[in-house]
Parts: C-alpha cells; sequence; structure tokens
C-alpha cells in the first residue's frame, strides 16, 4: 500500500511563479537529485522562510565541520528516529544509505542505531543527539565531557547540537503540515 499521495496538507506555491532564485534551486535539484524534495515544495508556500530553510540546512549540512556529511545525515536519522517523522527518516534514511554505501546502515539509523556497530566517535555523537532529543532538560556538563573526551571540539559539539536542534524543528514543521517524503527516496541506494 502506498503512502498518501501529498507533498503537504496546506497549499504548496506554484513553481512556475516563484522567483528566479528559488526556481533556480529546484532546477539544481532536478539536476542532481532527479526531483524537487517535497520539503522544498512544502515550504514554497512561503518563499522568504523556504530561502530561510535552504540557508540553513546548506550552512548545517554542507559548510566544514567537524563532522562529516555522513555523520550529520546519522544525526539527522536518529533524531527523526526519536521523533518518529516519517518525513525525515525516509529522506535521511536515503542519504545515510547513499553517503555510506551501507543499506543495512540506513535501515539500523532509522529502527535503532544501538545495533550497528559505530566507533565510539560516533557513537558519542548519536548518544548525544538522542538524549538531545529526548530528554533535553537533562543534558549537562557530562555530557558534553563525553562528547570530549570521544574527540568532539567545542566547534564540533556546537555543530553537533545545532544540527540536533535543527532536525527536531524540521520534524515538527513535518508532522504539522502533514509533510510526505518523495516516493523516489523509498527506492534509492538500496
Amino acid at each position: 500500500m502506498p503512502q498518501p499521495d501529498h507533498v503537504s496538507a496546506l497549499p504548496i506555491g506554484d513553481a512556475a511563479k516563484l522567483d528566479d532564485d528559488l526556481k533556480a534551486a529546484y532546477a539544481k535539484c532536478i539536476e542532481k537529485l532527479g526531483f524537487v524534495p517535497n520539503v522544498l515544495q512544502a515550504y514554497s508556500l512561503r518563499p522568504q522562510k523556504l530561502r530561510n530553510f535552504m540557508a540553513m540546512y546548506n550552512e548545517l549540512m554542507l559548510a566544514p565541520s567537524g563532522l562529516s556529511k555522513l555523520e550529520r545525515e546519522m544525526v539527522a536519522v536518529v533524531v527523526s528516529s526519536a521523533n518518529r517523522c516519517y518525513y525525515c527518516l525516509v529522506a535521511h534514511g536515503q542519504a545515510v544509505r547513499k553517503l555510506s554505501g551501507d543499506a543495512e546502515l540506513g535501515e539500523m539509523m532509522v529502527m535503532n542505531y544501538r545495533v550497528a556497530k559505530l566507533d565510539p566517535r560516533q557513537r558519542a555523537m548519536l548518544d548525544f543527539a538522542w538524549k538531545l532529543t529526548t530528554t533535553p532538560n537533562d543534558v549537562g556538563e557530562s555530557d558534553r565531557e563525553a562528547l570530549r573526551r570521544a574527540g568532539f571540539s567545542a566547534e564540533d559539539i556546537f555543530d553537533l547540537a545545532e544540527t540536533v536542534g535543527f532536525f527536531n524543528m524540521s520534524n515538527r514543521m513535518a508532522y504539522a503540515v502533514d509533510m510526505m517524503p518523495n516516493h523516489e527516496y523509498h527506492r534509492l541506494d538500496r
């Protein structure tokens, strides 16, 4: 049985009426992925918010960091697993499959990252992401110290916390507007 066939429970912007910068972003997605991610289409209802979302995403996920692109995607999936966010589990689970070349790792991140054979650094990173998502009021100096012992710099801890925060926000937006992942994500990199 296929998932519901809508992008969002709210209207989406008309791609033909978007400003040139957003049309260019859509064209780049089509060139790289073969489709425009539904999250961008959902955000097109509010074009300036779409620009803000893309800028923040690109800064968090693509800018230089002590966290690799794969690690940042793993964080996105673990946060989304804690929140049971269907959209992000599908979309970022696919990214983990692609970046790691390991379909099983993508599935483990979605279902239970603790069963994956991870190095101590990645385990500490994902344990922190889970805790900051599920019990943020319990995060304290001992958690930051565990990250330092695992080799994270102050800048890495900042980047990790910001990535966790961003995907918690994204998960809540996906729930609020009933955002569905693109059907294409399900078949990629398996």
